[in-house]
């Protein structure tokens, strides 16, 4: 009894002798230990705790980082107990509490590390934390996971790129962890998605050699860092990137449009048409690669040949709209070829008008399947209608026309 007392008297003589400020945080970091003993107000001790730390006297202050450490593993334990027993609990808190569990050791180890007045370094809680933390690192892994399946990938790349990052800090060293195991190589992968979903190519690019590693996903990874490029306006490792993403995977849906795309930009149309030729070889019976065929075709002038193609889909499947529009154009084309030359004789004029009436089932067939894509068949369909003299249509597209140019001014 009479140590009791003596104890208690000594702490208060103690407090009495201290600055009023520091009896104040000795006071908060006293209640804070009195909530880690009960287990319960942790929410509360962990906020006692990190305004202590706040204090620029206090930031190094050894003894409160490894309580807060302990705070928030109590926090962890608490909710993994509860996720074990399939209990209410908040699958974000678990996650937010794991990721602050790993925040505050690792700023508590680099406190630790410091060197003392002779230059040596022991830590003192090195040890425990690592051992600790290495039989729940997974759960930062698996943080991300659940920010990208709630859609917030931001936070979702901060939890991957913690995850990648662990083999390089200090606290982790006698760990031996190796840096590019297969869950890291995935959360390689997971970054560039984030970055993808974010359009940011330093967050694509950050880990891009680490996710290379990943055979399987190869095709997307080569597809992320090729949107990367683009972002940053660097063509020539966009194209390139492109076209060896197709020479190894040809059906892949990403590369193929958009080289055509870009050869189509450029003008590019030999490199276009000899592209289309390789994925037809490499699937004969693809509509999307004899469509893109054919456009090219229909671009270079050589209609007959966009016309052969086009009609061969159509027979094959009757609600290629794109295959109409293509079919159409080449004969409307082919008329109006004719129609520039103003010397052109009687029968000149005649084969202009058959080709214009040609066109006409294709493009009205357009028209009705695409019939918000104005811009595509109203032009087209109002020369036509014109060179044959069909009235009533023309009237109507006319009035369509009016109505188009006034609303697109």
């Amino acid at each position: 009894m009479f140590k009791s007392v003596f104890k208690y008297t000594l702490f208060l003589m103690l407090m009495m002798l201290m600055p009023s400020g520091l009896a104040a945080q000795m006071k908060q970091l006293s209640q804070a230990k009195d909530y880690l003993k009960t287990g319960k107000n942790l929410d509360k001790a962990e906020s006692l705790i990190r305004s202590l730390l706040a204090d620029s006297a206090q930031k190094d202050n050894l003894k409160a980082w490894q309580m807060l450490v302990e705070t928030l593993k109590t926090q962890y334990e608490q909710g993994n107990e509860k996720m074990y027993l399939k209990q209410k609990y908040d699958t974000l808190s678990f996650f937010v509490t794991t990721r602050k569990l790993f925040e505050a050791a690792e700023s508590a180890d680099s406190v630790d590390a410091k060197p003392d007045n002779n230059g040596h370094v022991k830590t003192k809680y090195r040890e425990r934390n690592s051992q600790y933390l290495k039989t729940i690192m997974p759960n930062i892994f698996y943080g991300g996971l659940y920010f990208i399946n709630k859609k917030d990938y931001e936070t979702a790349y901060k939890y991957f790129n913690h995850f990648i990052s662990l083999p390089a800090l200090p606290l982790y060293k006698d760990l031996k962890l190796k840096a590019d195991d297969n869950m890291r190589i995935s959360a390689a992968y997971w970054t560039m998605y984030c970055g993808f979903k974010l359009n940011s190519a330093e967050m694509i690019l950050k880990y891009d050699e680490l996710a290379e590693k990943d055979t399987s996903q190869l095709a997307f990874v080569w597809q992320y860092k090729a949107e990367a490029y683009s972002l940053i306006h660097d063509m020539p490792r966009y194209v390139g990137l492109l076209q060896e993403g197709f020479d190894k995977y040809p059906k892949f849906p990403f590369f193929f449009p958009r080289l055509m795309e870009y050869f189509d930009d450029t003008n590019q149309l030999d490199s276009a048409l000899a592209l289309a030729d390789r994925a037809i070889d490499v699937d004969s019976t693809s509509h999307f690669y004899r469509y893109a065929k054919s456009s090219v075709l229909l671009n270079m002038g050589r209609y007959e040949e966009c016309l052969d193609i086009c009609k061969q889909l159509i027979s094959e499947n009757g609600n290629l709209a794109d295959a109409y529009y293509n079919a159409g154009l080449a004969y409307f084309n082919m008329a109006v070829e004719l129609d520039k030359n103003r010397q052109s004789s009687r029968q000149m004029r005649q084969k202009t008008l058959k080709y214009y009436r040609e066109a006409l089932p294709y493009l009205e067939k357009y028209r009705e399947m695409a019939p918000d894509r104005k811009d595509n068949w109203m032009s087209p369909l109002y020369t036509i209608y014109l060179n044959l003299n069909m009235g009533k249509k023309f009237d109507e597209i006319d009035k369509i026309r009016y109505e188009y140019k006034r609303n697109n001014k």
